[in-house]
């Protein structure tokens, strides 16, 4: 299992239930190094004193804030702990909202709440209460010595922390240029053809089906190198990569729309049982049929065949009389 990132407790009124938080996701990125084309030797990211120009060893690193140009504050790893215990230690619950009411691009990243020692029975609790009232729990909590809004959610037996971003992070919605209606929006046929399309491309939420195929890809590319021992050349840029310089084309939607339609339902016809087979007498009647059409087949080339023979044997025979005739004369 995943490891306890975070120990404290979720604070809501007098409540306080002991948690520890662990990690809800991970990536998948691949790690590529940094290499120099000319010999393919690693390039390392150093980190250099700026007035000496030589490398500094982690030991030495001290983080400082910059209260004026070149003179800092130095923090430490326990100014941090120290200034404010409470907010380091607690997922402090400041209101309840309707979990559906938050927009999604509030949403950054989710970690698993699991109840620590003597947690489990407040933890039950605050989870069916949300459960029931379709609430979300909106909190701060400090991960990583940095302070986020967060906001609690219920997932089947589980409780999910999900850090947010504040209002000032979120760029405002108002600056983007969207359609406003008349020509620019979509006609009532238009919708009705997309729902259709929509219902036909509807199935259960199954996220196990989905890959980072691109990474697949990219793996099989490497693992092909590998093994043709090209792993030092450099694979040359595809023309068809370039990007297109072809002017907009105007969309006919509808037209798009049924077509779309058309292949998700040949693809269904695909899908389906093949067709049963023929009965037996059918069967056997048709390879008569095809007996007595090969028969006849056979009759005509026989024929022609002698009929060729024929025509060759006279031909031959019509010059040896003509000599014959010439010779008593």
């Amino acid at each position: 299992m995943s490891r306890i990132i975070w120990k404290g407790a979720i604070s809501f009124g007098l409540v306080n239930i002991p948690v520890v938080v662990k990690p809800a996701s991970r990536s998948h990125t691949l790690d590529l190094d940094m290499l120099d084309k000319r010999d393919m030797a690693p390039i390392g990211y150093q980190r250099i004193n700026k007035h000496t120009g030589k490398t500094v060893e982690s030991d030495n690193i001290v983080k400082g804030y910059a209260y004026e140009k070149d003179e800092y504050v130095v923090l430490s790893d326990e100014d941090f702990r120290q200034a404010n215990v409470e907010a380091t230690q607690t997922v402090d619950i400041v209101s309840f909202v309707e979990a559906a009411s938050i927009p999604p691009y509030y949403f950054e990243t989710p970690y698993y709440l699991e109840p620590d020692k003597r947690g489990e029975r407040g933890y039950a609790l605050l989870h069916e209460t949300m459960r029931r009232t379709g609430r979300a729990a909106l909190a701060l909590v400090v991960l990583r010595n940095r302070q986020h809004l967060a906001a609690l959610l219920v997932f089947g037996k589980a409780l999910v922390l999900n850090t947010m971003r504040f209002a000032d992070e979120v760029l405002p919605i108002e600056e983007l240029s969207l359609p406003k209606g008349g020509k620019q929006g979509a006609s009532p046929r238009e919708v009705d053809m997309a729902r259709k399309l929509v219902d036909d491309m509807s199935e259960e939420w199954a996220p196990e089906q989905f890959r980072d195929t691109y990474r697949d890809d990219l793996l099989k590319l490497i693992d092909a190198k590998i093994k043709s021992g090209n792993t030092h050349l450099l694979t040359p840029a595809s023309k068809d990569s370039a990007p297109s310089s072809k002017g907009a084309k105007v969309i006919d939607m509808m037209a798009l729309l049924r077509d779309s339609l058309g292949k998700r339902g040949r693809r269904a016809g695909a899908e389906a049982p093949a067709a049963k087979k023929a009965p037996a007498r059918k069967v056997a009647a048709k390879k008569v049929a095809t007996k007595k059409v090969a028969t006849k087949k056979a009759a005509t080339k026989t024929a022609a065949a002698k009929a060729a023979t024929r025509k060759t044997s006279a031909a031959r025979k019509t010059p040896a009389k003509r000599s014959t005739a010439k010779k008593a004369a």
